[in-house]
């Protein structure tokens, strides 16, 4: 049951600094969605980053574990937010950004999993 509890923990703080993260980044006049693009890679390479090699290296409770990846991370990126914005460029008319968009949050996410693979690999070993 402390599982739940610490992904909820995990949770909330990931989409508080999610939600951080939108308003520093927010401008009206911007049509492009920065703050979300920033969320998703950085989530991208730290999620690989942490389950890769760290979390076989430094040990962690299994619970803080899934809390973290589960609960941090997966609330601080956000697949419907994407899903919502490319939608959005496209009703306003924004076709080539939201085609450019989907590419880079998909092959700049996938980029940046490898990254934090080959990060935790090279500081932890496999």
């Amino acid at each position: 049951m402390k599982v739940y509890f610490w992904v909820g923990v995990a949770g909330f703080l990931g989409a508080a600094l999610r939600y951080a993260v939108g308003v520093a980044l927010f401008n009206e006049a911007q049509l492009f969605p920065f703050a979300t693009l920033l969320v998703n890679l950085s989530g991208s390479f730290l999620l690989a980053w942490f389950t890769t090699s760290f979390t076989k290296k430094i040990r962690i409770p299994s619970h803080f574990q899934t809390a973290i990846a589960t609960g941090f991370l997966g609330s601080f990126t956000t697949f419907s937010a994407v899903s919502v914005e490319t939608v959005q460029l496209i009703h306003h008319g924004s076709i080539g950004l939201a085609v450019l968009y989907i590419v880079v949050s998909l092959f700049g996410g996938l980029w940046m999993s490898q990254l934090g693979y080959r990060q935790s690999q090279k500081e932890f070993g496999s």
